[in-house]
Parts: structure tokens; sequence; C-alpha cells
């Protein structure tokens, strides 16, 4: 056998070896389907629990219509939800509201989170809201709506916390881990300790608000080695994070609550500040999160499971 051959023999001899110990996991996956569908009408028969979305104005950094429609695919798909949207809610109404088991928040006053000026409800529409939740209905205060509202107390109150423009802040990564930090809630049962969130906001440092009695499921640390330039982005100006202004910063290295449960008057409160867009929408851990809290948010029960790359699994 010439030197050439052995040589070849040898080299694919090692490929072998290192292929068999490489362990290789095939797992039944698919990628996450990018086209929204549009949801279909349901048929009333099926005894659905009745959601609504008010909506119809946000801030210039979501996609608030995309979303929309997002969820109530997403709702409707379970079995579980018969879902609504509203574009305009400025003078909405008790009764109009009690046609429904659960309200979703995904509604923004500014176009600019930090804008003077804001387009909000009638007085007449605040109260049929505040009405409908003591009254016991449920409600999902979802992502942006904790953008506005901070110069309306009971709005405040309602939903459990604002952010502020002086105080408050969105911590620079996109994609990072959210902690279940109680994991014996209905809603959060069987889920896994940590999950991620991506395309995303962990806001930071908001104003709660002392007279909402809320229960904490989940945080995010920010960090304060997240707004090294290179890591934050020409978002974040190097001038305004340098290390004395960090410090500075109220809650740095710290755990922030990012999902709550409360209660308001009878009714059930779901607040989740996850949810940017529908492609932070299409990952299981906050697909879990936003279908069991609206269950319960709306009924007091959770049926519907931990779907499969949320489930908590051994680690030991």
């Amino acid at each position: 056998m010439n030197v050439g051959k052995v040589l070849k023999i040898a080299a694919l001899t090692m490929v072998a070896t290192t292929a068999s110990a490489q362990v290789i996991v095939t797992i039944n996956y698919r990628p996450p389907e990018t086209v929204q569908r549009v949801a279909i009408p349901v048929n009333p028969a099926e005894k659905r629990l009745k959601v609504l979305i008010i909506s119809g104005q946000n801030s210039y950094e979501h996609d608030w219509t995309g979303v929309n429609n997002m969820l109530r695919t997403l709702m409707q798909d379970t079995g579980r939800f018969d879902v609504r949207v509203t574009e305009d809610f400025d003078h909405g109404t008790l009764e109009m509201l009690k046609a429904y088991d659960v309200v979703l928040l995904n509604y923004s006053s500014r176009w600019n989170y930090a804008d003077a000026s804001q387009h909000i409800w009638s007085d007449q529409a605040f109260k049929a809201l505040y009405d409908y939740v003591r009254q016991g209905g449920g409600l999902v205060a979802y992502h942006s709506s904790f953008t506005w509202g901070r110069d309306i107390p009971e709005y405040r109150k309602l939903i459990g916390a604002v952010m502020t423009p002086h105080d408050s802040r969105r911590s620079p990564p996109g994609a990072f881990p959210v902690h279940i930090v109680d994991r014996t809630n209905p809603i959060t049962q069987g889920m896994r300790e940590y999950i991620w969130t991506y395309n995303d906001d962990m806001y930071t440092n908001m104003q709660m608000d002392p007279e909402a009695k809320i229960h904490v499921l989940a945080t995010a640390h920010d960090s304060s080695a997240s707004y090294a330039p290179e890591l934050a982005g020409p978002k974040y100006p190097v001038a305004a994070y340098t290390p004395d202004k960090l410090k500075a910063m109220k809650g740095m290295d710290a755990d922030h609550p990012q999902v709550w449960t409360a209660d308001y008057g009878k009714g059930r409160v779901f607040s989740i500040t996850l949810g940017h867009d529908e492609v932070s929408l299409h990952f299981a851990g906050l697909q879990t999160l936003m279908l069991r809290g609206t269950e319960w948010a709306a009924s007091g029960a959770v049926t519907l499971p931990v779907l499969e790359e949320a489930k908590d699994f051994p680690t030991h």
C-alpha cells in the first residue's frame, strides 16, 4: 500500500472518529411561520371566551396593526378564544365592554414616547374601562400600554406601573432572558425557570403604583455592562451612558418586574411588558404567557397547556 493511500485512510478514520464523538440532537422542529394569516370568524356555537383588543393608535416603533392580527390569530388557533379588535374606543361604553370576558389593551396615546401631546379617550371611556374591571371583567395590559397614562392616576393603578421619561428606560438588549420567579401561579405553572424573548424591550425602573397590589411573575435583569457602546449600539449615545452616569441611574444592575397580576375591584388584571412586535410573538415563552395570562384574566382558571419549548425540564 502506497504512502498516499495510507494517509488518506487515516484522514477518513479521523473524520469518522470526530463525527462519532459529536452528539447530534434531532428534534421535531419547524421554523416559525413568518407570513401573517388573517384570523377567520369563529362559530358562535363554540362558546369561546370573548376577547376585545382595544387599539387604534400607538407609538412609531410599534406595528400595532400587525401585532393585533398576530394576537388574534394566535388566540383563535387555540380554540379557546373568539377575538375582536376595535380601533375606536374614544367614546367606549360599559355596555360595549360587558359583551366580552376580557379586554386587551394594545394602545399608546403618543406617537413618540416623550411627546407632550397625546390622544386619549373621553372621560366616559376611561370610566367604562374602570367600571368594567371593577365589576369583574378581565384585563390584559400589553407592552406599549405602559408607555402612556403616567399623568392619569387611576389608569396607573389599573395596570400597575408606567414608564416615565425621566426615570424609566429601555435597556439595550433586544434579546434577553426572562426569569419566571413564581412558577406556582396557574399562569406560569409548568414553565421553565428562564425563557428568552427576542426583538423585544426590557422596560426598566418603571414607576410602580403604590396602590396597585401586584404579584410579580417574571423579571429581567438590567446590567450596566449592557450599556457598553460595543454592545448597546448607536441608539445609545456614549456620552449619555458614561460610567458615572450609569452609576447614578436608578435600578441599575437589578431585577425589574416584566410580568405580574393584580386584582382591581372584582376583576383580574394580567400585565405583561414584553411583546414588542410580531417577531417576539413567534416564540413559545411569550406565547405561553400571553395565552395563559389572557385565559386567567378572562375566567380565573388556566386550561391551556405550556407550549413545548417553554416547558419545565429536569436540570439534574
